[in-house]
């Protein structure tokens, strides 16, 4: 297959490429292509002639999009957008990359692909806005993967915050009225290259299996590093974020095609473990 990753340098990104060796990859980062600018995504997508498009540059600050919601539309809607006509163009599949944060959060039982989406956020909204576009440029050649509270080895995330706090301070205080599906992008990413490759198309959610709060991730992620930390029960109130985020979040698959991933703890193991932390 020869597939073309954008966003290739992000967290994410980096590990979709390396979860496609054997394969023939064209990695764009950032810097070598604006998903913003339509002539320049349509000339390197003609140049790349991929069987695939796996897209994974997105605008991902949160917080940031509250103040600045028609950037992160422009890289969340419209470049997404721009991504998937081009692959259309060039009959190429794309796989796009979405969010949790596209639900309320108001549900108490998981979200599958046939909840209604009902963003809280200026990003969640921006995400929400993607999806359309990208079904709209790329009709039935098109999959949407929803996954959730992404950590990995190449980007800035809530484990490796963690980490770090822990070696800093012997108490920290953690959020516990969020609960979501932490997704280690070393398992996410080949789930990717397998979609891409046998082309599934429609919305499908791939996230780390169970589910638990900040809070009980920050515990875990203290207890399997061996790091003598105590975690605080905090509140999202508390924090006073400007984003508001969906208190519960965790997401299901209803069908029987959807990629299945490893238990999230599974995937933190496999994440300390990598960063040589991991506790026997």
């Amino acid at each position: 297959m020869r597939l073309l990753v954008t966003g290739a340098a992000g967290m994410l990104g980096t590990d979709v490429v390396a979860a496609a060796a054997g394969h023939e990859v064209i990695a764009l980062a950032r810097a070598d292509l604006d998903v913003t600018d339509p002539p320049a995504v349509s000339a390197a997508v003609a140049r790349a002639r991929p069987d695939a498009v796996i897209h994974c540059a997105a605008w991902t600050d949160v917080d940031g999009a509250e103040a600045a919601e028609a950037a992160a539309t422009a890289v969340n809607r419209a470049g997404a957008g721009h991504v998937a006509a081009a692959a259309a163009q060039a009959g190429a599949h794309v796989v796009h990359v979405s969010s949790d944060y596209v639900f309320d959060g108001r549900a108490n039982e998981p979200y599958t692909e046939a909840s209604v989406t009902g963003p809280l956020s200026a990003y969640g909204r921006s995400k929400v806005a993607g999806e359309h576009a990208v079904a709209e440029a790329a009709p039935g050649a098109h999959a949407i993967v929803r996954s959730s509270w992404l950590f990995g080895l190449h980007g800035r995330n809530f484990v490796d915050t963690m980490l770090r706090l822990g070696s800093e301070r012997d108490k920290v205080t953690v959020v516990d009225d969020q609960v979501g599906c932490p997704t280690y992008t070393g398992h996410l990413a080949p789930a990717l290259v397998r979609i891409a490759g046998e082309r599934l198309t429609g919305v499908m959610h791939v996230a780390g299996g169970g589910g638990c709060s900040w809070w009980e991730l920050a515990r875990a992620t203290f207890d399997r590093s061996g790091m003598d930390c105590a975690v605080r029960r905090g509140s999202t109130a508390e924090l006073g974020r400007p984003a508001p985020r969906p208190a519960f979040s965790v997401l299901r698959s209803t069908r029987a095609d959807a990629p299945r991933l490893p238990f999230w703890r599974e995937g933190l193991d496999a994440h300390l473990a990598a960063r040589g932390v991991l506790v026997a």
